[in-house]
């Protein structure tokens, strides 16, 4: 079920988005319902009808992505930015404006937290990734669209076996942060996981339908190990940062992350689930 706020929360208006752009008019089909949709096997597909969502409820004029590189599921990005808003919403007031500071690990070419995130209460956004191309591709689609130009910046990782050490500075304070993680911990699993959703959506082809580069799909050690190094630098810095978030795809390690944050010391550990349509998922919050 999504969220109140979450303008998909009612499907898709076709022609609406085609009006906005035009491109993904070449692959709206239809089903034996005869409701207009898509191929969600087809990863082309994928990307123009996520691009015309961008551009039509988040006010952009250009977006777009490298080929080969993660292309997000609109609907649910915005899923977890909401519960967010939740997170920090104090005395019945929606945490809204410039003066929020969200910081995004692992932001990717696709730039798609921070647009949301700003698009949605004006947040001030710090993207980081340890990719230069998408670095690159996301400051990129910062200057081709004004209206992220005063509320997002991106900040490259230079040291890959960090996480937020050389990334936050010293007088920087985040009320936030967020990361989606590379949840496989070798090219065979992310593979694996790619075949089973071919065969849901009864597709034969080859590309995974949402792509990705080997450091947004895959790390050393898997999501465990990310979670490890994530809980470890985030006890350094505390004072920095209010809120520190997670996805985490697996529900059997959630109970680690618990066990390693109570070792920890923090404070307050929550866990909020994302139930969309057939998928599960779930973020964890902490701070100390």
């Amino acid at each position: 079920m999504y969220h109140n706020r979450n303008l998909h929360k009612n499907g898709y208006s076709f022609p609406d988005l085609i009006g906005s752009s035009p491109g993904l008019e070449a692959f709206v089909i239809e089903n034996p319902k005869g409701e207009q949709t898509i191929n969600f096997a087809d990863s082309t597909a994928v990307k123009a009808l996520n691009q015309a969502l961008i551009i039509h409820h988040y006010g952009l004029t250009h977006w777009d992505i490298p080929e080969g590189y993660l292309c997000p599921a609109v609907p649910g990005r915005a899923e977890y930015v909401h519960m967010l808003a939740d997170l920090l919403t104090n005395s019945n007031q929606l945490p809204e404006g410039n003066a929020i500071k969200l910081l995004d690990i692992g932001t990717g070419a696709n730039l798609i937290y921070p647009i949301l995130a700003h698009q949605i209460y004006g947040w001030s956004v710090v993207g980081t990734d340890i990719d230069r191309t998408a670095v690159r591709v996301g400051r990129a689609l910062i200057e081709m669209n004004k209206v992220l130009q005063k509320g997002i910046q991106i900040r490259q990782q230079k040291t890959p076996e960090h996480i937020f050490t050389g990334i936050i500075r010293e007088n920087d304070f985040f009320h936030i942060s967020m990361c989606n993680p590379p949840f496989y911990a070798n090219a065979d699993e992310a593979d694996r996981a790619t075949q089973r959703k071919k065969k849901n959506l009864d597709y034969a082809g080859d590309a995974r339908n949402f792509g990705g580069q080997t450091n947004e799909l895959f790390t050393e050690g898997g999501e465990v190990a990310f979670l490890r190094h994530m809980i470890e630098e985030s006890e350094i810095y505390q004072q920095q940062i209010g809120w520190f978030t997670c996805l985490i795809s697996q529900k059997d390690h959630v109970a680690f992350a618990k066990a390693e944050l109570k070792n920890r010391k923090a404070l307050d550990v929550q866990v909020f689930p994302i139930h969309l349509g057939n998928k599960r998922s779930r973020f964890i919050a902490w701070h100390y």
